[in-house]
């Protein structure tokens, strides 16, 4: 299905072999069905009073909501090592540890309700919980999270994030640079208009 943009994580042949849609065969139709899957979660959410976003168990349930009509094991676990991510049989650890991180950090108001948000976003995509998808899936726990603490939703760059492009670019550098403790750029790009 094509080169992949940095910062994509590689699909192993057993994860491929997941994939539903048997019609697919070239990225950007893998791009269009994952995109109408995920407009098929903010539906599920629109509406709701989401509670508990940094909890595992909905943060499983949202990738599986995400992606079930895309992939077979849509909100699981990925079961091999990456190019990133914590070795995968750390992840329910690393998981259950942010999700404590981010109560704690709530409770004790150590940071804004948009840099937590941020923060928390940088660590799931540190963790690279799934498969496929953690980027997008990041992305919409931390717009839950903003809007659970009483704030808005992201702008993301207001750019496509999955193909290669300049709003790709920098959010891919902000993500680096948040892995040196470094959360300006990071935070910067979450509310900005445009790349």
């Amino acid at each position: 299905m094509g080169d992949l943009p940095d910062g994509a994580t590689p699909l192993t042949p057993e994860e491929i072999e997941g994939l539903i849609p048997s019609h697919i065969s070239l990225k950007q139709e893998l791009n269009a069905c994952e995109q109408e899957n995920i407009l098929s979660a903010r539906l599920w959410l629109l509406g709701k009073r989401v509670a508990g976003v940094a909890e595992a168990r909905f943060l499983k349930e949202l990738h599986r909501r995400m992606f079930d009509r895309t992939w077979k094991w849509a909100g699981e676990y990925r079961r091999s090592d990456r190019n990133l991510g914590v070795p995968w049989q750390r992840i329910s650890f690393e998981l259950e540890q942010l999700c404590r991180e981010v109560r704690a950090w709530r409770e004790e108001e150590l940071f804004s309700g948009d840099e937590l948000a941020v923060r928390f976003h940088h660590k799931l995509v540190w963790i690279h919980c799934f498969p496929n998808g953690n980027g997008r899936h990041a992305r919409l726990a931390a717009d839950l999270l903003a809007v659970e603490m009483g704030g808005q939703p992201f702008t993301w760059g207001q750019g496509d994030l999955v193909p290669v492009g300049k709003c790709r670019e920098t959010y891919i550098q902000a993500l680096r640079e948040a892995d040196q403790g470094r959360y300006e750029a990071l935070l910067a790009f979450a509310r900005s208009g445009a790349a």
